[in-house]
């Protein structure tokens, strides 16, 4: 694959870019997340998000333990070259590790952060804790 495209990407100076993370029907944001240079390419080439894990320090595919992956319908940079946007089907309805659909799960009510969306699934039937 030319890897031309991927030099147009501005990444920071950890070598990263921040990704958007929609709903491709409903244009609904699931999350937000990072990408490195090798997580865009295996995107691009699997059809399926890879994202970089900062707090874990790797790569990190999406659904590769709870099976809620990715399908990648189409994908975005915005004008600077410093964003990139993810349109996806979210195969099982859950993007979030807390069991909803989207990260962004609450809403400020004008004094607090209230949780606005429920949890569709226990985390903890969702992945293996040590």
């Amino acid at each position: 694959m030319n890897a031309n495209w991927l030099n147009q990407v501005k990444w920071d100076e950890q070598g990263l870019a921040p990704v958007i993370t929609q709903d491709a029907l409903s244009g609904e944001v699931l999350m937000f997340a990072w990408m490195n240079r090798e997580a865009l390419e295996r995107t691009a080439e699997s059809g399926e998000a890879v994202y970089w894990s900062r707090s874990r320090r790797k790569l990190w595919h999406k659904g590769e333990e709870s099976g809620h992956t990715q399908l990648v319908r189409e994908m975005r940079i915005d004008c600077d070259n410093d964003v990139i946007l993810l349109k996806v089907e979210q195969i099982g309805g859950i993007a979030c590790h807390t069991g909803r659909r989207s990260c962004f799960y609450r809403t400020f009510d004008g004094t607090r952060w209230q949780t606005s969306e429920p949890v569709l699934k226990d985390p903890k039937t969702i992945y293996k804790y040590k």
